[in-house]
């Protein structure tokens, strides 16, 4: 409650933290905000061209030609929110060593503020792929608001691993490498390119001990199948991003005056 009330009291200088970063990032740009639309449409691009023919046919449940090109947009743009949050959150006190130093403000508004400027960015490109799903006819209709739920799991789960391995981090840099190599392996390990029924048994089953396996699953059956997802699949998801968050604070609050002489 104290956090909360303090992150409140804070809420000037998160907002202007988030709204110069935003203006930074696409500062002296010529596509500016735009690049944030170009990167992960030309993996969406790439994927279709590679992946549609070999895959739209063993696609379960796919109806048209929109159909694969659905289901890479839902694991697409909700892993890019999940690993611009690890990432970030990952290096997000080494980033700011000299804030920290200088200035006295709860360091919690730190991951705030990675959260905030990363869901800025997935906003834009939802509410564009939700254009795209009305416009071609596609739109999952009330259905939609089963998003909502899945996307505050996720990005709970996304804070609890980036605030565990950012305060890691800055005790052993060695980290924030390790889990961007790892990420892109992870990335492979998700049915986002590929549906599960494509992988053998073994490798199938697998695919459980995978959180966002789990999650971008929910995002497609409710995207690509206008449906409910399975909300019984997402209860270890639930019971690890408790216990990612609850670790996390208490590796933070525990290490919070130390970070500042590593840093």
């Amino acid at each position: 409650m104290n956090a909360l009330m303090a992150l409140w009291r804070y809420r000037g200088f998160i907002l202007g933290s988030v709204q110069r970063e935003f203006q930074s990032k696409y500062r002296n740009s010529l596509l500016g905000a735009a690049w944030n639309i170009v990167n992960p449409l030309s993996m969406i691009i790439v994927y279709t061209v590679i992946f549609a023919n070999l895959m739209r046919t063993r696609l379960p449940g796919a109806q048209d030609h929109f159909s694969f090109s659905i289901y890479l947009c839902a694991g697409i743009l909700t892993w890019g929110l999940f690993a611009e949050i690890t990432n970030r959150a990952t290096g997000m006190f080494i980033e700011n060593a000299n804030l920290i130093k200088k200035l006295s403000f709860p360091r919690l508004c730190l991951p705030v503020v990675v959260v905030a400027n990363s869901l800025l960015n997935f906003g834009i490109l939802f509410g564009l792929f939700l254009l795209f799903l009305v416009i071609s006819g596609h739109f999952p209709g009330w259905v939609i608001l089963a998003v909502i739920p899945l996307l505050v799991l996720q990005v709970l789960f996304a804070i609890g691993v980036g605030i565990s391995l950012g305060v890691l981090n800055v005790f052993f840099r060695d980290v924030g490498q390790f889990f961007a190599l790892f990420l892109s392996f992870w990335f492979w390990f998700t049915p986002i390119v590929y549906p599960v029924s494509v992988l053998p048994e073994s490798v199938q089953s697998l695919m459980r001990y995978n959180p966002m396996a789990r999650l971008i699953e929910g995002y497609q059956q409710v995207l690509l199948h206008a449906s409910m997802p399975n909300w019984y699949s997402l209860w270890p998801v639930v019971v690890l991003t408790a216990l990612l968050c609850v670790y996390g604070l208490w590796q933070f609050r525990r290490h919070v005056g130390e970070m500042v002489d590593e840093l």
